[in-house]
Protein backbone atom coordinates (compact mmCIF):
# COMPACT_ATOMS: atom_id res chain seq x y z
CA UNK A 1 0.00 0.00 0.00
CA UNK A 2 1.85 3.15 -1.44
CA UNK A 3 0.41 6.41 -0.18
CA UNK A 4 0.84 9.55 0.61
CA UNK A 5 1.04 10.28 4.70
CA UNK A 6 0.01 14.16 4.92
CA UNK A 7 -3.11 13.15 2.74
CA UNK A 8 -4.55 11.08 5.13
CA UNK A 9 -4.48 13.57 7.73
CA UNK A 10 -7.81 14.33 9.33
CA UNK A 11 -8.52 17.65 12.00
CA UNK A 12 -10.98 17.44 15.03
CA UNK A 13 -11.19 19.30 18.15
CA UNK A 14 -10.34 18.20 21.22
CA UNK A 15 -13.80 18.72 22.92
CA UNK A 16 -14.87 16.10 19.89
CA UNK A 17 -11.85 14.13 20.34
CA UNK A 18 -13.03 13.66 24.29
CA UNK A 19 -16.63 13.00 23.09
CA UNK A 20 -16.18 10.76 20.72
CA UNK A 21 -12.59 9.10 20.66
CA UNK A 22 -13.67 5.60 19.58
CA UNK A 23 -15.96 6.76 16.55
CA UNK A 24 -12.52 8.90 15.66
CA UNK A 25 -10.44 5.88 15.74
CA UNK A 26 -13.16 3.43 13.83
CA UNK A 27 -13.18 6.18 10.78
CA UNK A 28 -9.61 6.76 10.90
CA UNK A 29 -8.97 2.69 10.50
CA UNK A 30 -12.00 2.50 7.81
CA UNK A 31 -10.34 5.72 5.60
CA UNK A 32 -6.61 4.46 6.47
CA UNK A 33 -6.15 8.13 8.09
CA UNK A 34 -5.43 9.63 11.36
CA UNK A 35 -6.91 12.40 13.45
CA UNK A 36 -4.62 15.80 14.34
CA UNK A 37 -6.23 16.70 17.16
CA UNK A 38 -6.64 20.53 18.02
CA UNK A 39 -7.48 22.80 20.82
CA UNK A 40 -7.56 26.86 20.07
CA UNK A 41 -5.66 26.30 16.41
CA UNK A 42 -2.69 24.59 18.60
CA UNK A 43 -1.86 20.78 17.34
CA UNK A 44 -2.04 18.54 20.85
CA UNK A 45 -1.17 15.62 19.13
CA UNK A 46 -2.18 12.66 16.58
CA UNK A 47 -5.13 9.76 16.85
CA UNK A 48 -3.52 6.92 14.98
CA UNK A 49 -5.36 3.90 14.46
CA UNK A 50 -3.32 0.07 15.38
CA UNK A 51 -3.33 -1.08 11.92
CA UNK A 52 -1.69 2.05 10.86
CA UNK A 53 0.71 1.88 14.07
CA UNK A 54 1.77 -1.47 13.29
CA UNK A 55 2.63 -0.40 9.99
CA UNK A 56 4.87 2.46 11.11
CA UNK A 57 6.68 0.31 13.27
CA UNK A 58 6.97 -2.61 10.81
CA UNK A 59 8.61 0.50 8.35
CA UNK A 60 10.69 1.82 11.06
CA UNK A 61 12.19 -1.59 11.85
CA UNK A 62 12.95 -2.12 8.32
CA UNK A 63 14.68 1.30 8.18
CA UNK A 64 16.87 0.53 11.31
CA UNK A 65 18.71 -2.61 9.38
CA UNK A 66 21.90 -1.68 8.04
CA UNK A 67 21.44 -4.92 5.85
CA UNK A 68 17.71 -2.96 4.48
CA UNK A 69 19.51 0.23 3.84
CA UNK A 70 22.33 -1.33 2.52
CA UNK A 71 20.21 -3.34 -0.30
CA UNK A 72 18.33 0.00 -0.77
CA UNK A 73 21.65 1.82 -1.47
CA UNK A 74 22.52 -0.80 -4.14
CA UNK A 75 19.28 -0.97 -5.73
CA UNK A 76 19.38 2.57 -6.30
CA UNK A 77 22.84 2.31 -7.69
CA UNK A 78 21.64 -0.02 -10.31
CA UNK A 79 19.97 1.24 -13.47
CA UNK A 80 18.88 -2.07 -14.98
CA UNK A 81 14.92 -1.03 -15.50
CA UNK A 82 12.47 -4.65 -14.95
CA UNK A 83 8.92 -4.66 -16.17
CA UNK A 84 6.03 -5.74 -14.44
CA UNK A 85 6.03 -9.20 -15.78
CA UNK A 86 9.74 -9.57 -14.65
CA UNK A 87 8.98 -8.34 -11.09
CA UNK A 88 6.16 -11.02 -10.81
CA UNK A 89 8.35 -14.00 -12.30
CA UNK A 90 11.34 -13.16 -9.74
CA UNK A 91 8.53 -12.69 -6.85
CA UNK A 92 7.03 -15.82 -8.06
CA UNK A 93 4.09 -14.39 -8.39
Amino acid sequence: MVQQLIRDEKFTNIQKAQAGLTRLFTDAERSLSFYRVMKSDRSLGVLVPDNLWMSFIEDLEALSSPNYRENIRKARKDKKIYSSKQVKKILGL
